[in-house]
């Protein structure tokens, strides 16, 4: 059995007796530490996929060791410029013993199923469903009164300028048969 977790923003596949270098956490050496960010669990050709995580599952481990890793040289140089810089920079990592994988089915076996709902809890569920859909209708109802007036504003607005229009044309036409 193998699963992918995440800590530390890296993902790390894992079985039992596994050794692993992880970003450091913060217990010491000989702490049972658990992961609950597991992504995948894989038991032979069954494998579950989690969305994003799997519910229930865990890593167990033990940690070994909190120490710093190889040293790593930072050169920055530019020719010509007079420039060089040389830093060196050693990480600090938890070495992890995993000691187990814990899934959720485990649990869910020990659990009863639970017995049908009693028909008072569908009763309220049925009521809160129709005030829903009530409030749901009531909104709507409310939109659609200022939709109208808002439509009606507008198509005045638009007889007020035709007439307007209208108006001014027929002046128009009036002065050039009086000027004739």
């Amino acid at each position: 059995m193998y699963a992918v977790f995440r800590t530390g923003g890296k993902q790390y596949r894992a079985s039992k007796g596994d050794t692993l270098k992880v970003e450091k956490l913060d217990a010491a050496a000989g702490d049972k530490v658990e992961f609950a960010e597991v992504l995948l669990v894989g038991d032979g050709a069954s494998v579950k996929i989690g969305n994003p995580l799997v519910a229930g599952t865990r890593v167990k481990a033990t940690v070994l060791d909190q120490a710093k890793d190889k040293k790593i040289e930072v050169i920055k140089f530019k020719r010509r410029q007079n420039y060089y810089r040389n830093r060196g920079h050693r990480q600090h990592f938890t070495l992890l013993e995993i000691t187990g994988i814990a899934s959720g089915a485990e649990k869910k076996a020990a659990v009863k199923p639970a017995a049908d709902t009693p028909p008072q809890a569908k009763k309220a569920t049925a009521k809160k469903a129709t005030a829903k859909k009530a409030t749901a209708k009531k909104a709507t109802a409310k939109k659609s009164p200022a939709k109208k007036a808002a439509a009606k504003t507008s198509t005045a607005k638009k007889k007020a300028t035709k007439k307007t229009a209208a108006k001014k044309t027929a002046a128009k036409s009036a002065g050039k048969a009086s000027k004739e």
